[in-house]
Order: C-alpha cells, then sequence, then structure tokens
C-alpha cells in the first residue's frame, strides 16, 4: 500500500545551478527549439527611440510577445508600422536575461495581407479628407504651357526615359528631375523633401508644374505614396502638381492630395505638355476664322452703309434745297427802311394813344377835384394833386424817351446812304457815294467833301392864347 508521507529529506545529488547559469541555460533551449518563427500579431506600443532600435509589442486576443528589430532590419521595411496594424513577423525567439522575459528578434515584417493595408489606408484617407487636404476647392489649375517641369521620382527606372520621351514627342520643355527611392525605407521622406525642395528654389530656377511619378506595383510597393508625410508635402506645394503612380487601377493617397491625377507617367507627360503640331493648326485655324469674321463683318457694315446711302440721298441736293428755302425766306422778309417805317408809324399810333390817355386822365382828375373839393380837406386834395402831376410827369418822361428821335436832340445823327438805308459803320461809309445825315432840326446831304443844307422845318404855330400844347 503506498503511503502518502512526503520522502525523507536527504542529501541530494542534483546540480546547482548559479542565476546566470540558469539563464544561459534557457537562453539556448529556448533559442535552439524556436531559432526561427513566423508570427502573426497586431502592434501595440511601436516606439524607435535615437538608437534607431525598434520596440514593440505583438499581441493577439489570448497572449501577447515583446518584439525588437534593429535598425538594419527597419531598413528593408517598405511601409510604416503603427499600432493597430496586422502584421507577419519573422524571426528567432530569445530571451532577456536582465529582465527574466522572453522576446521575439524580428529580422523581416510585412503586413499581414492586402485587406490590413486597405483598413490602414481607409482610416489614413478619412483622418486626412477630414482635415480638408483633398477637397476639390484646393485644386488649382495647371499650366497651359510650362516653361519648366520638376519630375521626382527615380533615376534608374523605366519611368523617367517613357517621360521624357513622351514630352520631346510633344512638346519639349526644360525638365529637373529630383531623384529619390520610390519603394522601401525612408522612400516617403525622399520624395516629400524633393517636392518640398522644388518649392524652395528661388524663382528663376523653380518649375511651373511638379510630377510625382512611379511605374505599378502591388499596394506594398506603392505604399510610400499612401505616407502622410508625402501627402501633407503635396497639399502643402506651391507649385501645381501632378500624380501619376501605378498603373490607371493603382490609387493612392498622393492621388487625392494632387492637383491632377494621371492613370500613368506617361498620361502625366501627355497632361502637362500639349502637342506643338496640334497647337500650331490650332492656332492656324483660330486665326483664318478671326480673319474670316473680320471680313464678314466689315462686308456687311458695308452693304448697310451703302443702303443708308442710298436712303439718305445726295448731301449736295439736300444743302441746295435748303440754300433755296432761305433765299426765298430771305425775299420774303421787308427791307430794313420799310421795318424802320412800319415801327415808326406805329411808335406814332402808341404816342397817340397815349397822349389821349393823358388828356383823359387830366379831365377826370379835374372832374374829381371839382366833385371831391367841397368834400376833401385842403390836404387831401393836395395830396391827390402831386400824385396827379407825377403820375402825368412819369408818363411824359416815358413818351420822351420811346421817341426815336430824342437821341438826335444831344447830339447825335443818323447816318444813311443814297438809298435811304442806315450806314453802320466807317468802312461802309467810305464805300457809299453820298451820305444823309440827319439831326434833330432838320438832313444834311455829304458828297464827298461837299455838304448841302437843308432848310429848318418852319416852328408850328402857336395855339390861340398863347400857350404851345403838351403833346
Amino acid at each position: 500500500m503506498a503511503s502518502d508521507a512526503p520522502p525523507a529529506e536527504g542529501p541530494s545529488n542534483a546540480y546547482e545551478f548559479t542565476v546566470g547559469e540558469l539563464s544561459t541555460e534557457l537562453k539556448r533551449a529556448v533559442e535552439d527549439r524556436f531559432g526561427h518563427v513566423r508570427l502573426r500579431g497586431e502592434i501595440s506600443g511601436w516606439k524607435v527611440p535615437a538608437s534607431g532600435h525598434a520596440y514593440f509589442t505583438l499581441k493577439d486576443e489570448n497572449a501577447c510577445i515583446d518584439a525588437v528589430m534593429w535598425r538594419s532590419g527597419r531598413a528593408s521595411l517598405d511601409f510604416d508600422p503603427e499600432d493597430g496594424l496586422d502584421v507577419i513577423a519573422e524571426g528567432r525567439v530569445t530571451t532577456y536575461p536582465g529582465r527574466s522575459k522572453y522576446q521575439i528578434v524580428v529580422n523581416r515584417m510585412k503586413v499581414a495581407g492586402a485587406g490590413a493595408l486597405m483598413a490602414l489606408l481607409e482610416k489614413r484617407r478619412a483622418a486626412l479628407a477630414a482635415e480638408g487636404l483633398f477637397a476639390s476647392e484646393r485644386k488649382r489649375r495647371l499650366p497651359f504651357i510650362p516653361q519648366r517641369i520638376g519630375i521626382v521620382t527615380s533615376p534608374t527606372g523605366a519611368v523617367i526615359r517613357d517621360m521624357m520621351h513622351r514630352l520631346s514627342e510633344r512638346f519639349p520643355r526644360d525638365v529637373l528631375l529630383w531623384p529619390v527611392r520610390v519603394q522601401g525605407e525612408g522612400a516617403a521622406a525622399e520624395i516629400a523633401a524633393g517636392i518640398a525642395g522644388f518649392n524652395a528654389l528661388a524663382e528663376t530656377q523653380r518649375p511651373d508644374l511638379i510630377i510625382v511619378a512611379r511605374g505599378g506595383g502591388s499596394i506594398e510597393d506603392l505604399w510610400a505614396f499612401n505616407e502622410e508625410v508625402v501627402v501633407r508635402a503635396v497639399s502643402a506645394s506651391a507649385i501645381p502638381t501632378i500624380s501619376a503612380v501605378g498603373h490607371e487601377t493603382d490609387t493612392t493617397l498622393c492621388d487625392f492630395a494632387a492637383d491632377h491625377r494621371a492613370p500613368t507617367p506617361s498620361a502625366a507627360a501627355e497632361r502637362a505638355v500639349p502637342v506643338r503640331a496640334e497647337l500650331g493648326a490650332w492656332l492656324a485655324d483660330q486665326a483664318a476664322r478671326l480673319e474670316g469674321g473680320v471680313l464678314a463683318g466689315l462686308a456687311r457694315r458695308t452693304e448697310r452703309g451703302q443702303m443708308l446711302a442710298a436712303r439718305l440721298g445726295d448731301p449736295g441736293q439736300f444743302v441746295e434745297m435748303r440754300q433755296q428755302r432761305l433765299d426765298d425766306l430771305a425775299a420774303r422778309l421787308p427791307a430794313p427802311r420799310e421795318i424802320f417805317a412800319l415801327r415808326a408809324e406805329r411808335l406814332s399810333m402808341l404816342s397817340e394813344r397815349l397822349r389821349s390817355s393823358g388828356m383823359t386822365a387830366v379831365k377826370a382828375a379835374s372832374a374829381d377835384y371839382r366833385r371831391l373839393g367841397g368834400r376833401l380837406s385842403p390836404h387831401l386834395l393836395d395830396t391827390a394833386e402831386r400824385r396827379a402831376v407825377r403820375r402825368l410827369e412819369d408818363l411824359v418822361r416815358l413818351f420822351a424817351s420811346l421817341d426815336p428821335k430824342a437821341p438826335l436832340s444831344r447830339g447825335f445823327a443818323l447816318v444813311r446812304d443814297a438809298s435811304g438805308d442806315v450806314v453802320p459803320s466807317a468802312a461802309a461809309a467810305g464805300k457809299a457815294q453820298g451820305l444823309k445825315l440827319s439831326f434833330s432840326d432838320g438832313d444834311v446831304d455829304v458828297v464827298r467833301g461837299s455838304a448841302k443844307g437843308r432848310k429848318k422845318a418852319p416852328a408850328k404855330p402857336l395855339p390861340s392864347g398863347g400857350q404851345r400844347q403838351l403833346f
């Protein structure tokens, strides 16, 4: 019957390990058993100190393991690891005696399938789009004929040769190449530096257009053009950009940020410049159309001018008709002497009417005076008499100012020629054969230095009673 009692304590022959010896044995055993493993997990806690080595954790839903990737291994990565990315790591499991833990030293690492990369790409695209880096209003018009084109691509691939050949065929331009790596560790930083470098050039050296180009490949091969540093460099470029990465079916975040996306690098060269021969033919066609339009417009205006000229008639006949009309109106106008006689006759009529009106006013005032003399005071009568006298004097002065012969009494004379027309100037008087001077007391005929007097008009006899009439 077996006994449940513990074995009796006694001397043992077991080897006594030191801590260091045990750690070395464990390290050797683990490395011999797991000298090369492929491990799938999610990156967590990714960090790269100044030494350049990467320290992180690989985990799944059940466990986690510490991982380290030396700087030399990081150089072979064609993507930028980040937390949450599902990867497949290859390396060896070892122990770290200083902390009594085991870890995996990763030599190579890749994304665990396109699905994980696409998920990461979509996550990054959404974050950058939320910042407005892909907004359509940020897109700029490309220059029609750039004087200088900058290309950011590999200097050794077929891409640059194809683009140069296509540019030389279509429209040769100055090309500046910024050589970069388009795949692998550090490619994204070089591409971003190339875009920023073109923008930092002097105004006289800066290109008018930048093309970021790469040939086709898998999503892993094109991953550098999905990095945030490249997208931000393209978005911040002050020079218009064309993204020509991969083939027609390939799409990168660089395409969203650029001002224009070309399906291939060759298509980018075609989009950058027009075909010079086609441009020359287009310009010739436009010149011909312009010339035809000008000639057609000139013909239409000439025809319209001729139609208007036919409707207008001969301008000379129009002027002759108006001249004849003017002569007719001039013939119908009375002579100046007749006009003067008519005005004198009308003035005499007005004077007679004024004289009659004045006598009537005097008689009316006398009658009013006799009628009101008994009822008005002497003062009022004197006032009314003075008012009537002033009104009468005003009428007399008005009559005297209207008399055409009044200026003659002040030494003026009216000069007429032999036909009785008024002589207005000394030049006209020199041309006249004879002159007649009218004074206030009579007329004098003047003929080339001699004058023949005219009898003075006899004075009118005084009315009965010896008093001259007022009018």
